[in-house]
């Protein structure tokens, strides 16, 4: 079936008949935007987020601030969800919420090859697991019980990631932003089985020391009085996005990249926060969504030293 993104959550409608039916699995549910980021803050929370008030994102209200935090198995939550975002993106909440540990295999970076090297081994048996848009595989296991963290540095394997406490994943039926194509189960009603021991013990393996980061360069004086105030520039760079007009968009995107970029190298801000930011803000002043906007954040990142 192909499902319109364009088209508005109904009973019947197969993006949220999917929702519905991982909350009774249990598996909190919640929607990204179009980017496969997390939805724009509220007004509330973003000043929140500013003026560093007290606010925790755990025991927020809003049905689609703070990313996975706004997870959830309640119907009616879920059903709001769709009718605040009608062309949000599905996503499950990993971790101990949900009971789920996910293997993403990026075919981009040799990830199959990792994989039969890790079924070889017998560190990732057969279980439950889902086509992505990308032409990769989600492997659904079972939590453990014992904290398992999020994984980029990609420890199994070149290709492998893993999507546990602290994380989430794209869930079937929706639509890959760059590819267009669907996120589908291999068999919808296959179990989702218990990790092996030696895969827990591989996902848990305390990293190794990081290499020492040269020390970050002195910013020139120009920007000292700005960065002196991050919040602030922050907030001023969200605004020059809300402003940009049709034909300065891309433009204005790379000069504010490069003023968050500045806030990342002073370490007032990690880059994955300075990114999300940056998408979110391109959300919320509803710009059509292309290849262009990661493309220009990277582009602006890169021209002060900050590599994504």
């Amino acid at each position: 079936m192909t499902v319109d993104p364009e088209r508005p959550p109904t009973a019947a409608h197969p993006w949220l008949a999917a929702a519905l039916r991982y909350a009774t699995n249990g598996w909190p549910v919640f929607l990204l935007s179009r980017s496969k980021r997390p939805v724009a803050l509220c007004r509330t929370c973003h000043a929140a987020r500013r003026d560093k008030t007290p606010h925790d994102p755990q025991t927020c209200g809003c049905l689609t601030c703070h990313g996975f935090y706004a997870a959830s198995t309640d119907p009616d939550r879920i059903t709001a969800m769709f009718a605040a975002v009608p062309r949000g993106l599905l996503a499950i909440r990993t971790g101990a919420p949900s009971g789920l540990v996910v293997i993403d295999v990026d075919p981009r970076h040799d990830g199959h090859i990792t994989l039969r090297a890790l079924i070889n081994r017998g560190l990732t048996p057969p279980t439950r697991y889902v086509h992505t848009g990308s032409g990769g595989l989600h492997l659904y296991y079972a939590h453990p019980g014992r904290p398992v963290p999020c994984d980029q540095a990609r420890r199994l394997g070149p290709g492998i990631d893993v999507k546990a406490d602290g994380g989430y994943v794209l869930a079937p039926p929706s639509l890959h932003p760059a590819t267009g194509r669907p996120y589908r189960w291999a068999d919808q009603d296959a179990a989702v089985m218990d990790m092996a021991p030696a895969l827990v013990a591989a996902c848990v393996a305390e990293l190794r020391p990081a290499p020492a980061r040269r020390p970050v360069p002195a910013l020139p004086a120009r920007s000292a009085g700005a960065i002196s105030h991050p919040d602030r520039l922050m907030a001023t760079l969200v605004d020059r996005i809300h402003q940009a007009p049709d034909g300065r968009r891309r433009v204005t995107l790379y000069g504010c990249a490069r003023g968050a970029a500045l806030i990342v190298a002073t370490g007032h801000m990690t880059k994955t926060d300075a990114y999300d930011q940056l998408v979110a803000a391109c959300d919320a002043a509803r710009w059509p969504w292309a290849k262009s906007t990661p493309n220009a954040i990277r582009d602006g990142f890169a021209a002060e030293g900050v590599t994504l």
